[in-house]
C-alpha cells in the first residue's frame, strides 16, 4: 500500500458511527416517522458579559426534538450569523437530519470554495445540533455513538502565570491544590509573549516609527527556558508543564526553544510557529525531543495530514467549532491514533459551553486522547445552560443526558443580546521594534 492509499484510508473512509452503535439506533428508533428538519435559529448572545457567541438550533418535524450547535469565532461573527440565516438555513430546511456525514459533504461542497474558516464554522454548528438531535432520539450520549467511553473522565489543564518565577510558582502550586496534574505557565507581562516584551519608547526604534511594546524573540528565547529551570528545581518533574508561545517565533529561533526547554521535560509546547512555517517542525524533531502541540489557528484539515503523518508533532491542537464540528474532528483523532499523535483540543479563553461539550464527546471516546483545555463559565452561563460540563480536581465531566448533554435556555440567553462589535471583533496583534507586524 503506497502513502497515497494509506492516507485516503486512515483519513476518508474510516467508520463513525460503529457497527453496534448504529445497529442500537436503528433498533431505538425502529418504527419512528421518518424525520425532517423544519426550521433553523440562529441564536446571537453576549453571555452576560463579553462573549461573542452565536448558537445554531435545528427544529425537525418530531414534536419537541431539537438540536443545538456552536458557531463560535469571536473575530468575524457577523460573518459567520450572515453565512448561517442567508445561506445554510435556507439550504437545510427540509432535509432529513440523521444523514450526518451527507449533510456534511454536501454542506462543505455547497460553497463550492471550501475549507475557510467562516464556512467551518457554519459546518460545525449544523454538525453539533445533528448529532445533539441523534443521540436524544436514540435516549443516548453522543459519546456512546462514537463507540462509547475510552476513559473515565477528560482531563484537562489549568491556565497560570505570573510576572516572576516566584509568582509562576505560586499559581503553579494553587493549581496541584485544587486537583489539576497539568498546568500551562506563561510567564511576564503583556499576555502571550511575556517574557520578550520590550517597554513602550524603549529600545533601538526607527524615527518617528513604532513607539508601543515590541516583542523580540532572541530576548523571549533567553527568558522562557530559566522560568521552566526555576519551576523544575522547586516543584519537581511531577507536575505536567505547558507552555503557549502563540506562533510567536520564526524558524531557527523556533529550533533554538524547543531545543533550551528539553531539560525541563515539558508536556508540550504549544504553537510554537506560525501555521506559515510548519516545515520547520522537521528541523525541531531532528534536534530535540521537546513536544510539540501545534494548530489552534488551522481551518484546512489537511494541514495537519504532513505533521501527522511525518510525526512530526505530538498533539493536535484545534477547536471544534473551527475545523468542522464533531464529525471533523473524530476523523482526526482517529488519524492521529493511526500515527502515534494525541489530541489536545483548544476550548479555553472566549469559547461556549457548547463547543466544550462537543470535544468532550470526542475526547472520551478516543483513543488518541491527551489533554482538553480548561474552560470556566460564570453562574449566568450555569443558568444558560442546563447540563453544562463540570471541572472537578482537573477532570471536565458531562452529564450523561442524551444527545450533547446539555441545553441552551433561549430565555436567559435572549436576556442578554449581542453588542456593538467595537472594531469589527479584531484580534489585537503584537509588534516588532521596527512596526513590523509579529504573528499570530
Amino acid at each position: 500500500m503506497n502513502r497515497r492509499e494509506l492516507l485516503r484510508n486512515a483519513f476518508a473512509a474510516l467508520p463513525f458511527i460503529p457497527a453496534a452503535a448504529a445497529q442500537d439506533y436503528a433498533k431505538r428508533t425502529a418504527g419512528y416517522p421518518a424525520l425532517t428538519i423544519k426550521d433553523v435559529q440562529v441564536i446571537k448572545t453576549s453571555g452576560g458579559g463579553n462573549y461573542r457567541w452565536v448558537f445554531l438550533k435545528i427544529v425537525t418535524s418530531e414534536p419537541g426534538l431539537y438540536g443545538i450547535g456552536s458557531a463560535n469565532n469571536n473575530y468575524q461573527t457577523m460573518a459567520v450569523v450572515a453565512a448561517l440565516e442567508d445561506h445554510l438555513k435556507p439550504w437545510l430546511i427540509g432535509k432529513d437530519p440523521d444523514r450526518i456525514e451527507d449533510l456534511w459533504q454536501s454542506a462543505q461542497m455547497r460553497t463550492y470554495w471550501r475549507s475557510g474558516p467562516v464556512n467551518n464554522n457554519v459546518l460545525a454548528a449544523m454538525d453539533m445540533a445533528l448529532w445533539d438531535i441523534k443521540g436524544k432520539r436514540a435516549g443516548m450520549p453522543v459519546y456512546e455513538m462514537l463507540g462509547g467511553k475510552a476513559h473515565g473522565a477528560v482531563a484537562v489543564y489549568d491556565h497560570q502565570g505570573g510576572r516572576t518565577k516566584e509568582e509562576c510558582l505560586d499559581t503553579l502550586q494553587k493549581s496541584l491544590a485544587n486537583g489539576y496534574r497539568h498546568v500551562r505557565i506563561q510567564f511576564g507581562e503583556g499576555g502571550y509573549g511575556g517574557g520578550g516584551f520590550i517597554r513602550a519608547g524603549e529600545g533601538n526604534r526607527p524615527e518617528g516609527g513604532y513607539q508601543g511594546q515590541a516583542f523580540d524573540e532572541e530576548q523571549y528565547v533567553d527568558t522562557i527556558p530559566p522560568v521552566f529551570e526555576y519551576l523544575r528545581a522547586k516543584a519537581g518533574f511531577g507536575p505536567k508543564l505547558l507552555h503557549d508561545v502563540h506562533s510567536h517565533m520564526t524558524g531557527s529561533n523556533a529550533v533554538e526553544l524547543a531545543r533550551r526547554l528539553q531539560p525541563y521535560q515539558m508536556y508540550f509546547v504549544e504553537d510554537i510557529l506560525p501555521p506559515e512555517q510548519i516545515a520547520w517542525y522537521r528541523n525541531i524533531r531532528q534536534i530535540c525531543s521537546t513536544p510539540q502541540a501545534v494548530g489552534e489557528v488551522f481551518s484546512n484539515p489537511y494541514e495537519y495530514l504532513p505533521l501527522i503523518t511525518e510525526r512530526l508533532i505530538d498533539f493536535v491542537r484545534c477547536r471544534v467549532a473551527a475545523i468542522g464540528g464533531i464529525t471533523q474532528q473524530k476523523k482526526i483523532a482517529t488519524l492521529c491514533e493511526t500515527f502515534g499523535v494525541r489530541t489536545a483540543f483548544q476550548e479555553g479563553g472566549e469559547n461556549d459551553p457548547v463547543n466544550q461539550m462537543a470535544s468532550y464527546h470526542v475526547d472520551i471516546s478516543s483513543s488518541a486522547f491527551g489533554i482538553q483545555e480548561e474552560n470556566h463559565f460564570p453562574p449566568v452561563v450555569h443558568e444558560m445552560f442546563p447540563g453544562i460540563g463540570e471541572i472537578r480536581k482537573g477532570y471536565l465531566y458531562g452529564s450523561g443526558k442524551p444527545g450533547m448533554g446539555l441545553d441552551l435556555n433561549m430565555d436567559v440567553a435572549a436576556k442578554y443580546p449581542l453588542g456593538p462589535i467595537r472594531d469589527g471583533g479584531a484580534y489585537k496583534t503584537d509588534r516588532l521594534l521596527d512596526g513590523t507586524v509579529s504573528k499570530p
